[in-house]
């Protein structure tokens, strides 16, 4: 999923990126490999728990310099370091989160599993035109944890 979801964010170096949902810090690793050391992964994890397991992990895997772990309500984004060229969201919203759109960067792309607390969910590719227009896109069906918060689902 990991790759699936890399490949659909066309990530390049020297891109700013906003993971929502830091989980191990994995994600947030391989994502700051593909942007290099000029490019830059912010990522939101609202379970303080996992915020403290990733930054251990990304830091022992080297990418401490590169990647930002934020406590915070990812379904809000974040704002501190907006706009965005990628955003990914690594667990499903009941529908694409208003305020990660606002922050996506014109010619920018956001990657978000959307559908049920449990089933039946979409990968959904949206991409956001010079002019600020979308253009949506599906990628197939998926199984994500629930997005909790604000835009997602509450806890």
């Amino acid at each position: 999923m990991v790759a699936i979801m890399n490949e659909a964010l066309e990530l390049t170096a020297g891109l700013s990126v906003l993971e929502v949902g830091a989980g191990s810090g994995y994600h947030a690793a391989v994502i700051a490999e593909q942007v290099g050391p000029t490019g830059h992964v912010y990522t939101v994890e609202v379970v303080m728990a996992l915020v403290e397991f990733a930054r251990k992990n990304v830091e022992r895997a080297g990418y401490g310099d590169r990647v930002t772990l934020v406590h915070g309500d990812g379904s809000l984004g974040y704002e501190d370091r907006a706009p965005y060229d990628r955003v990914l969201v690594t667990a499903a919203a009941p529908k694409v989160p208003v305020p990660l759109v606002a922050q996506l960067r014109c010619g920018g792309v956001l990657v978000i599993p959307v559908g049920g607390r449990m089933f039946p969910q979409e990968l959904i590719k949206i991409r956001k035109n010079a002019d600020g227009k979308i253009e949506r896109s599906s990628l197939g069906g998926v199984a994500f944890v629930p997005l909790i918060g604000k835009e997602g689902f509450e806890n």
